[in-house]
């Protein structure tokens, strides 16, 4: 209710009267990256009457939330600064973008890092520019990095100080699955948010709403701040084509992810799905059988970490055979996790090809005990 782009205030009233566990409310709402909804909520209906270790707990958080916030959209600017200087194209996506193009403030909504998106011709460039800035790769060297990462299509970079931690990528999803929207679709059609006096490029409209959707089904939904940011793209975007979004991500065999966002805001946020979609989304019986199941799971409690290694993006995939296709690729993929398991030297790395199924198998077996 409370992290609904329109909350129901009186319903959170009537909840709050009947008593709750703010310590768990507040745990619960930190996993899937909703305070700042939670705070606002509370802070309309009933302030007063939440307890005061509650509310020093939430305010402790607003305050670091707003300094990270600042942090964060500083080394954004930076960044994008120095990529236009440079020429090289570069786009902003998740995290401030959708505070900003969805929730209406860069502190509205939880982010913990920046992720940008270059053509993937000019990844070593942008690799490059990150050090001028003091960005490091913690993942390996180059032949590291190309031999067990290269397949997540994103590396990682952190400052030294800790203040700024970006995700580089030149894709949308690993090399293994499908994903609604192709890299090659968002440079022509762009949107902007400000940063302090500084404009920077984000992906936005339809575009967006197969971003969200993509991203959202390869998590498994896992956090209900993807619900939410599905839910105010939504809310937003009343005069969307969302036909024409189907029809998109169907082209790219995921037809089923945009089906599934608008099923589970429709579940766990109230939120209305889109007419054109209602007929669609009531008629999917693996979108039904999928929302169930998350909803299910996300109200038990926690959900698993999603990991390269549990297939939970294989739900990307519409249909049985591209599912297979896509574990078998997955299957046969060397990851980190192969050589942190099992370190061999470079010259044997090849090796990973073949031991990567067994040990695969080894942990299967093994979760099933």
């Amino acid at each position: 209710m409370a992290a609904r782009p329109k909350p129901d205030l009186t319903r959170v009233r009537d909840v709050l009267r009947q008593g709750v566990d703010y310590r768990h409310l507040i745990e619960i709402s930190e996993y899937h990256g909703v305070r700042p909804s939670l705070f606002r909520c509370l802070s309309d209906v009933a302030w007063d009457t939440v307890p005061a270790s509650a509310r020093e707990s939430l305010e402790a958080f607003q305050r670091r939330h707003l300094v990270r916030t600042l942090a964060l959209s500083d080394e954004l600017r930076r960044v994008a600064g120095l990529f236009a200087d440079s020429g090289i194209p570069i786009v902003t996506f998740k995290g401030l973008a959708l505070a900003m193009a969805l929730y209406g403030g860069l502190a509205n909504r939880e982010c913990n890092d920046i992720d940008v998106i270059v053509p993937e011709g000019q990844i070593g460039e942008a690799e490059r520019l990150l050090a001028q800035l003091g960005y490091r790769n913690a993942q390996g060297d180059e032949d590291f990095r190309r031999a067990f990462l290269v397949h997540q299509r994103q590396y990682a970079f952190a400052r030294a100080d800790g203040i700024g931690a970006i995700d580089l990528h030149w894709d949308f999803s690993g090399t293994h699955v499908p994903f609604p929207l192709a890299p090659a679709d968002i440079w022509d059609d762009l949107a902007q948010i400000s940063i302090g006096d500084h404009r920077v490029a984000t992906v936005g409209g339809a575009n967006l709403a197969l971003l969200l959707a993509g991203h959202g089904t390869k998590e498994a939904w896992h956090a209900l701040k993807w619900v939410c940011d599905f839910a105010w793209m939504i809310d937003r975007n009343p005069d969307l084509d969302w036909l024409d979004v189907h029809r998109r991500a169907r082209l790219r065999r995921c037809g089923d992810s945009v089906l599934l966002g608008c099923s589970l805001v429709q579940r766990l946020l109230d939120v209305a799905v889109p007419h054109d979609l209602a007929g669609l989304v009531a008629r999917s019986g693996r979108v039904r059988s999928l929302t169930a199941s998350l909803v299910d799971h996300m109200r038990l409690g926690f959900l698993p970490t999603v990991s390269d290694e549990n297939f939970t993006d294989l739900a990307l995939c519409d249909g049985r055979l591209a599912q297979v296709k896509a574990a078998l690729k997955l299957i046969f993929t060397p990851t980190a996790g192969d050589y942190e398991a099992m370190k061999l030297p470079a010259m044997l790395w090849s090796a990973y090809y073949v031991t990567r199924p067994f040990r695969l198998a080894v942990k299967a077996l093994a979760a099933l005990r």
